[in-house]
């Protein structure tokens, strides 16, 4: 089995995120196999690059995807980062 994989972290995160935007840090670092401290680590760089927007729910946090939001990848061809959790998530 391969030790690489063709997306992410923040990718990965990005794609539990749109699946459940209530998904809890636990979560996401259980369905990722990362730490919690690593997951928290990523969902604050998504949210400090805009792709996130917190949302305080009672005791927990929602997210809000800004599917609008350009990829930074130069190989992008201006694609939007819905298009592609879009297409990943199998939702469009």
């Amino acid at each position: 089995m391969a030790n690489w994989s063709f997306l992410t972290n923040h990718g990965r995160t990005l794609l539990c995120i749109s699946r459940d935007p209530g998904v809890r840090l636990r979560d996401i670092a259980d369905e990722l196999g990362i730490t919690e401290r690593r997951a928290y680590s990523i969902v604050t760089d998504l949210t400090e690059a805009g792709y996130l927007v917190k949302v305080k729910d009672g005791r927990r946090n929602r997210y809000d995807i800004q599917s609008h939001l350009p990829l930074l990848e130069s190989t992008s061809q201006e694609r939007a980062i819905g298009d592609v959790l879009n297409l990943l998530g199998g939702s469009g």
